[in-house]
């Protein structure tokens, strides 16, 4: 646990990063953000968790909301949005669209609004369909700062993407602190290897943006990144493209194989995760929107049936022995399909997720931290003053 010397320190370190365009803005997409934007957040995140650590309140608002709209099923996301705006002080509200005014035909710019006369945030996950889930954060985003601008709001409720179809920014930045801890430093990744894989499961129509966001952000630290899945499981080319980008210009690389076996060999980081194709996901889109949900449901069957043709695609025991000294950290953004226990045949053995359950559950308990230093860094602009003075009052969080 740090002490106060050691985290007065680390906001010294935040005051010399730019994060000036982050005020009363919102968070997206992690390839939109600066190097210094993306290195501010990882050092909130560390300054919010170890003032918490020292019992120390981070509470920066006296009310306010969060308002919480997931149009996906969640538990860890979920929960990491409540606990981050509870540690600055926010309520949460949930927006549950099947009992609002949204069901009797509200428009988005209507309802954004009606919703953010007190609140500070707004953290949406819509992951389901390609070409959806960005565009309607987009036009809540746009609908809350039209609002500002015109004097129906008080304040400007800021974004946070908590899952799109394109990107998981909260996610991937959650991975990479907890990377970042287990390996000693930012300083100690640059030439390891992650090796970002599909792997088999019974279910269909996992996102992708898992996947393009763990080759969006590792691709920044001059990591070696290896993408792997069977033909045709291609991801966005879009982000390929911004992940081989981030490789050159952080003196890593970024490449694809063909077999599991290939990106597991003398890895440092293995991150075997089913996703849908995304051809697959472009179709299911058009079928629901052309309401063919007969035709959808001959999708899903062929997807499955095209799955079991790949059940070998599978984090095994052997497979972890051939990663570097048979030692590789095994990640997941959870709930994984491990096999024998949650169904017959999945993304990984039993034996293998058992044994790494705890790194596992810290992995996950930096989404919290991170979310909560996303919030942070659009409602301050001057983020390390207000940290200090949150430093130096040391109002006990537990009395």
């Amino acid at each position: 646990m740090k002490n106060t010397s050691e985290i007065k320190a680390m906001i010294v370190a935040l005051s010399k990063l730019d994060t000036k365009a982050m005020y009363l803005n919102d968070f997206f997409h992690t390839w939109k953000e600066s190097d210094d934007e993306i290195a501010a957040v990882f050092q909130v995140a560390e300054i919010l968790r170890a003032m918490r650590e020292n019992n120390i309140s981070t509470k920066v608002f006296d009310s306010g909301l969060g308002i919480s709209v997931f149009r996906d099923n969640s538990t860890r996301t979920r929960f990491s949005f409540a606990s981050a705006c509870n540690l600055l002080g926010l309520e949460v509200q949930d927006l549950d669209e099947k009992v609002s005014q949204i069901a009797h035909g509200e428009t988005v710019r209507e309802t954004a609004n009606m919703v953010s006369f007190m609140a500070d945030v707004i953290g949406i996950r819509d992951d389901m369909y390609i070409g959806k889930g960005h565009t309607y954060m987009k036009t809540v985003a746009d609908s809350v700062a039209e609002g500002y601008r015109d004097g129906v709001l008080e304040q400007r409720p800021t974004l946070v993407n908590l899952q799109c179809d394109i990107d998981h920014p909260t996610q991937s930045m959650a991975d990479m602190l907890h990377v970042i801890n287990y390996f000693g430093g930012v300083e100690n990744l640059r030439g390891k290897k992650i090796a970002m894989t599909w792997a088999y499961s019974p279910s269909y129509g996992k996102p992708l943006s898992v996947p393009q966001g763990i080759i969006g952000l590792f691709s920044r630290f001059g990591m070696e990144v290896v993408l792997a899945h069977p033909e045709g499981y291609e991801i966005m080319e879009d982000v390929e493209k911004i992940a081989a980008d981030n490789a050159k210009a952080s003196d890593g690389s970024f490449r694809k194989v063909n077999t599991m076996e290939e990106a597991f060999r003398d890895a440092d980081i293995v991150y075997p995760k089913s996703w849908a194709p995304f051809a697959v996901m472009e179709e299911r889109t058009r079928l629901v929107e052309a309401g063919r949900f007969d035709d959808l449901k001959d999708l899903e069957k062929k997807c499955l049936e095209n799955n079991a043709r790949f059940k070998d695609w599978t984090c095994t025991e052997e497979l972890m022995k051939t990663t570097k000294d048979g030692k590789a950290l095994y990640m997941h953004c959870l709930p994984a399909d491990i096999s024998g226990l949650s169904c017959k045949e999945g993304e990984v053995e039993q034996s293998v997720f058992d044994r790494y359950l705890v790194p596992l559950y810290k992995e996950a308990s930096y989404k919290p931290y991170i979310i909560a230093a996303m919030i942070f860094l659009a409602k301050f602009s001057n983020p390390s003053g207000k940290l200090d003075q949150l430093l130096d009052r040391a109002v006990p969080r537990i009395l």
